[in-house]
């Protein structure tokens, strides 16, 4: 599906997604459903369960990571992005996430998940696990099952599932020498369509937004004044301050490059403007500045295109609602009015489609609709639900699309004193007594 957009913007690519990192909305999408080798984005998944176990205790920053002998060698192949790591070397997790997020170091990502899962296959089990938990879709062993696990190239060309794990990496298990998961095959790949992707840096982003501190360095030398001492230049070239300087863009924070022979040059890219923050993927483009230069053509357009705009501001008053019935109180009604202003990505002419129901607390009011006084300032009466008419669609159908905003009293209601409640319920009787006569005299007649 290709989304209806502008004619500023045509892709040069075949797979293409950009979204609203704040709400999950899709602003563009092409080609976002067909499972594609990710090569190193694979690694976002690595890195959430990785600041997953920081955040929850199980494993700490300056904890220590064996290497074994195989890591030890297989760090030095420098086909493979990687930094040399030794057996008697002693690394902490902080240093080896560093090189993961900013250099993609392979062996590093393997000591960790190891250190995490206790073996490579469970970690794995993990990655597939954490990817149905956050709704990136379908797991393609699951949707192809009838195909064998040896044919996921084969699922993927169905286009059946959405994602599939066998390795912490992103690379093909066969350039894992041997040492790929238990229980994936040799000849497997990780798959993950545009939209699984976009999905992971969405939660990824969100729940630990501190991973933007570490990708978005543009330099580091890993294992400084040692002899195993290497220069980590962000693979991200976006980056402001990485050497290829031609490919800068000022809002480009993140998240994460990739390369693959069946892959192509991929990046999931995020970006922050004015407030605004977008997340792109870029699948199968032919070159490294290619998939730069379209993934900034794709966040320009959002950025020009879209913006942050208030739809109904802080102290709205909803019509019809202007004022709530008070009982037994001195004064006779209320005011109010909602709390907290609601700001949506928008794009021009958006603004029409927006409108909200009122909600009442009906637990609060009596059966004539009115509040029973005494009656305090900032008294949450109700809920005012704000939806969108137009067409929008999001990284998961299940996402809410409806957004809440309590209203409240905008004053103080005394209770009115006893005379004043005794003269208001004689005249409440009398009133009650005049409209019976009136009902029988109209029985009569």
């Amino acid at each position: 599906m290709q989304t209806e957009v502008s004619a500023s913007y045509e892709p040069t690519v075949e797979t293409v997604i950009l979204v609203d990192a704040e709400s999950g909305r899709i602003l563009y999408e092409q080609n976002v459903d067909q499972p594609l080798p990710p090569a190193s984005m694979t690694k976002m998944m690595s890195e959430y369960l990785i600041l997953e176990a920081v955040n929850a205790g199980e494993i700490s920053w300056d904890q220590e990571v064996p290497i074994s002998d195989f890591l030890a060698s297989f760090s030095h192949n420098r086909a493979l992005s990687n930094v040399p790591l030794r057996v008697d070397g002693e690394y902490n997790v902080e240093e080896l996430y560093e090189s993961v997020a900013i250099y993609s170091a392979n062996a590093s990502t393997m000591a960790l998940a190891k250190l995490i899962s206790g073996s490579y296959g469970a970690f794995v089990e993990s990655m597939n696990e954490k990817g149905l938990e956050l709704g990136l879709g379908t797991l393609m062993r699951d949707a192809g099952s009838d195909y064998g696990l040896d044919n996921l190239e084969e699922i993927s060309e169905e286009g059946l599932g959405s994602f599939q794990f066998v390795n912490s990496t992103g690379l093909p298990n066969r350039l894992l020498e041997g040492e790929h998961p238990e229980g994936t095959g040799e000849e497997e790949d990780n798959y993950m369509s545009a939209r699984a992707a976009a999905s992971l840096s969405y939660y990824l982003v969100n729940d630990f937004p501190e991973v933007l501190e570490v990708a978005g360095i543009p330099h580091k030398v890993f294992r400084e004044d040692t002899a195993d001492a290497i220069d980590m230049p962000n693979w991200n070239n976006m980056i402001p301050g990485t050497e290829n300087s031609h490919l800068d863009y000022e809002y480009v924070d993140g998240l994460k490059t990739g390369y693959t022979e069946a892959a192509g040059f991929t990046f999931t890219g995020t970006g922050e403007k004015d407030g605004q923050r977008l997340i792109s993927v870029v699948m199968g483009a032919d070159s490294i500045e290619h998939r730069f230069q379209e993934t900034q053509r794709v966040l320009e357009w959002g950025f020009d295109t879209f913006y942050e705009g208030e739809i109904y501001e802080a102290g709205y008053t909803p019509e019809g609602y202007e004022t709530l019935s008070v009982s037994k109180g001195e004064e006779e009604e209320v005011g109010i009015e909602s709390t907290d202003s609601v700001h949506r990505l928008i794009q021009d002419g958006d603004e029409e489609n927006y409108r909200y129901e009122i909600e009442m607390n009906e637990d609060l009011l009596d059966e004539e609709g009115a509040i029973e006084a005494p009656v305090e300032a900032g008294t949450v009466v109700g809920q005012m639900v704000i939806q969108f008419d137009g067409e929008e669609r999001y990284i998961h159908d299940e996402m809410d699309r409806t957004t809440e905003v309590d209203l409240i009293t905008t004053g103080d209601v005394e209770r009115s004193g006893w005379f004043t409640l005794m003269l208001q319920s004689i005249g409440d009787f009398f009133s009650n007594v005049w409209t019976s006569v009136t009902e029988t005299v109209r029985g009569w007649l």
